[in-house]
């Protein structure tokens, strides 16, 4: 996968995050916790893009 594609997935996953803790009245408790569920799973993305998981 290019690298320039590596790099638009997290830009468009960081916008999104901004936009849900500017934007989505919620507590605050909840955006965290969706904020950790979010950066978990683009990490574990980004390990199985690298062949650090590999099926």
């Amino acid at each position: 996968m290019p690298a320039l594609t590596i790099a638009i997935v997290v830009l468009i996953v960081g916008i999104i995050l901004w936009q849900i803790n500017n934007y989505v009245p919620a507590q605050r408790s909840i955006k965290n916790i969706l904020n950790a569920i979010v950066v978990a799973v683009l990490v574990f993305w980004l390990l199985y893009v690298f062949g650090v998981f590999n099926s």
